[in-house]
Parts: C-alpha cells; structure tokens; sequence
C-alpha cells in the first residue's frame, strides 16, 4: 500500500511541477509580447491547464495518506512533510497572487466546461472593480510571472524532498 501512494504521490507532484515549470520557462519569450499578444497568449492556457491544476490538491491529499504510513521521526517522514508543506504553499501563491491576475486576464473571455466553474465567480467584474488590483497590465504580467516562478520553487522542492524520502 505505501508503494502505491509513493507512486501516485510522485505522479501528482510531478504534474503539478511540469505545469508550472513550462509556465516559468516561457517568461523570457513572453516578456517580448506587446500587449495584445500577451494578452491573447495568456487565454490559451486556461482549458487544459485547469485540468492539470488538479494534480495540486490531490497530491497534497494523497501524501498526507502517504505522511501517516510513514514512520515518525525518520528522515522520510520530515521529508515527505516538507513535500505537503511545499506543495500547500504552492496552493496559497496561486490563490493569492496568480488566481487574482486569472480572473483580470479573463474577465472578457466565453470560456466552458470546467473553466467557466473554476473562473466564473469574478468573471463579471470590471477591471477597475478587481479588488486591489492595478490596472498596468505590466504590473498583472509580472506579477503572474513571478508568481509561477515561486510557484515552479515550490513544486521542485516538494518532488525532490518526495523522491528523496522514498529512496530512503
């Protein structure tokens, strides 16, 4: 059974971090686009990587499973609690930096199916209604930027701690 959580756990994470890695590694390009580009090149994301943001939560349950089949006190339960840590702390950057910046990216786009619930909430807000956020569209770009730099941080600390606690 620890196996098989040792495995899911790994799968998620790393998912979680393949996502944010190729968000973090697109930044030098991105950062060329004017305006109108960034702005198109922004709303492409949304369907799919929606669907992968799942692999967040579920990694954070099923290595909370796998943190109580572990040990206490080892080196694999401090690791593998670094790995929930990190991956949780991915979880509030997205909520407070990234997800705000979605929603102003969003807020005059159709989307469907999954996206529309997950986005829907402030989706008819108007720019200058967005709580707290300016309306430079740089300041947005480069927030989200270095929100998925963290982000992309955070994901590969928790798959390395992960993998070291199971080679352990």
């Amino acid at each position: 059974m620890l196996l098989v959580f040792q495995i899911v756990a790994t799968f998620l994470v790393s998912v979680a971090f393949g996502l944010a890695l190729a968000h973090a590694l697109e930044k030098p390009g991105k950062m060329r686009l004017n305006e109108e580009t960034y702005l198109a090149v922004q709303t492409i994301y949304y369907p799919g990587f929606t669907i992968g943001g799942g692999s967040e939560p579920l990694a954070i349950v099923t290595m909370l499973v796998l943190l109580l089949l572990t040990p206490t006190g080892t080196p694999a339960f401090w690791l593998t609690l670094t790995a929930i840590l990190s991956m949780s702390a991915m979880q509030l950057v997205f909520w407070v930096m990234t997800q705000p910046v979605n929603r102003y990216w969003l807020r005059s786009q159709q989307l469907k199916g999954l996206a529309t619930k997950f986005f829907s909430a402030d989706m008819k807000l108007r720019p200058a209604e967005v709580e707290g956020e300016p309306k430079d569209w740089k300041v947005m770009r480069d927030r989200w930027e270095f929100s998925h730099f963290l982000r992309t941080t955070l994901s590969a600390v928790a798959l390395l701690s992960l993998l070291i606690a199971i080679a352990m």
